[in-house]
């Protein structure tokens, strides 16, 4: 399958891509909650784009429960002002002699850093994509830092969509012309990958997030 579309993700993409298997293409209901993503997200707004979308998911035999799934996922979006502007934040504090230099935790902040990071690999594979984000986070707002995982874990909770079609939801909404995050896009595109997703699943995947409702806003 040619890419044709999202030229600022081609080639990371096609990287990540190098030797995967073809795989299936995407399902029906798949398909749907993935344009049901696209269209709640804040980068949309589209209401009519929205209520085509629901109404298709539930055509197709999601739950309710599934599609507040997708939405709470999507909803997520909003962390990305945190991720891109932390370090940003932090660093001109301390070149201000606003905050301390040396960025060392207190008990306090170590203890919400051993409790929600830790050793855990997924934070890790984050870490590089967004270097210094977490920590930052901690040191300015350990309460920021506490909602951050808190309503991030929202959506997988329930567990009513399963793992890898999320994980495509989500690489598919950090795609989006009119959003365009390549951090969130890169890691969600692994996760998806790990969890078994095709070459053709994650194309199709794209396919979608490139013809994504354009944002309207909400009168």
């Amino acid at each position: 399958m040619e890419m044709l579309f999202l030229p600022h993700l081609r080639d990371s993409t096609l990287k990540a891509l190098d030797g995967v298997a073809e795989g299936s293409p995407l399902a029906p209901l798949p398909r749907a909650l993935i344009q049901l993503g696209l269209a709640a997200s804040v980068t949309s707004l589209d209401r009519g784009a929205l209520s085509v979308a629901v109404a298709a998911a539930y055509d197709r035999g999601a739950t309710p429960t599934q599609v507040q799934e997708v939405i709470a996922l999507v909803s997520g979006l909003g962390v990305h002002s945190l991720m891109i502007s932390a370090v940003i934040v932090l660093e001109e504090a301390q070149r201000r002699g606003l905050v301390p230099a040396d960025n060392m935790l207190d008990t306090q902040r170590q203890a919400l850093w051993d409790a929600r990071v830790g050793d855990d690999p997924f934070w890790a594979d984050f870490e590089r994509e967004m270097p210094g984000f977490l920590k930052a986070l901690l040191v300015l707002s350990p309460d920021s830092f506490t909602g951050f995982f808190d309503y991030c874990a929202i959506p997988w909770k329930s567990g009513t969509v399963p793992a890898r079609v999320k994980e495509l939801i989500a690489m598919a909404s950090d795609a989006t012309p009119a959003h365009r995050f390549g951090p969130g896009f890169r890691v969600h595109l692994g996760n998806a990958l790990k969890l078994g997703c095709g070459r053709t699943e994650i194309l199709e995947a794209l396919g979608l997030a490139a013809a994504a409702p354009t944002h309207r806003g909400t009168p």
